[in-house]
């Protein structure tokens, strides 16, 4: 029976050349091996390593760029949500003739709002939202469901003020105090 090398010449998927030259590289490694001297992997060997080098690295790349898509659309996603949100739940038709100052982008506001809407907005039944310079009056519910998605959108959201009971003997009981002074 022909060895391979043989065959593959028969065969013609090979040249005399390449089989003298694959003859002399298994003759070298065996030779480095006896010896005892590190022999350099073979020129298929590197390539191969080369090439598992790089799959690693695109696929490492490929993974941290999906990774920062995704965050990016999640994100994008919020926003929309939050919008959606406002835009569904905001309160309309409010505007009057009390003025509510509050603070949108370091820059100081100011909002018309009717006598009933002031006091609910002062008292916290209201609340106060900002996103793309737009100002949304909701309740403090909605408010309180976006301040779970993002805090920086709720401008306004005071606390609720308990009514305190008047004493009988205060002289100044028919003095009513503001509870948002007005300048």
């Amino acid at each position: 029976m022909a060895s391979l090398q043989e065959q593959l010449l028969k065969a013609g998927l090979t040249t005399k050349q390449k089989t003298r030259q694959a003859n002399s590289d298994k003759r070298k490694k065996n030779k480095q091996k006896r010896s005892g001297v590190e022999h350099g992997a073979s020129l298929q060997e590197q390539v191969k390593q080369d090439l598992a080098l790089s799959k690693a690295d695109k696929l490492a790349k490929d993974s941290a760029l999906n990774e920062v898509k995704k965050q990016e659309l999640a994100s994008k996603e919020q926003k929309l949500r939050i919008k959606q949100i406002l835009e569904h739940h905001q309160l309309t038709g409010v505007s009057g003739d009390s003025d509510y100052n509050y603070t949108f982008n370091n820059k100081v506001k100011k909002l018309a709002l009717n006598t009933i809407t002031h006091k609910a907005l002062v008292n916290g039944r209201l609340a106060l939202c900002g996103l793309n310079e737009t100002t949304y009056l909701v309740t403090s519910e909605t408010a309180a469901k976006i301040a779970d998605l993002d805090t920086t959108i709720v401008l306004v959201q005071n606390d609720k003020v308990e009514t305190e009971e008047s004493d009988e003997n205060d002289p100044y009981a028919d003095y009513q105090i503001p509870d948002d002074l007005m300048w």
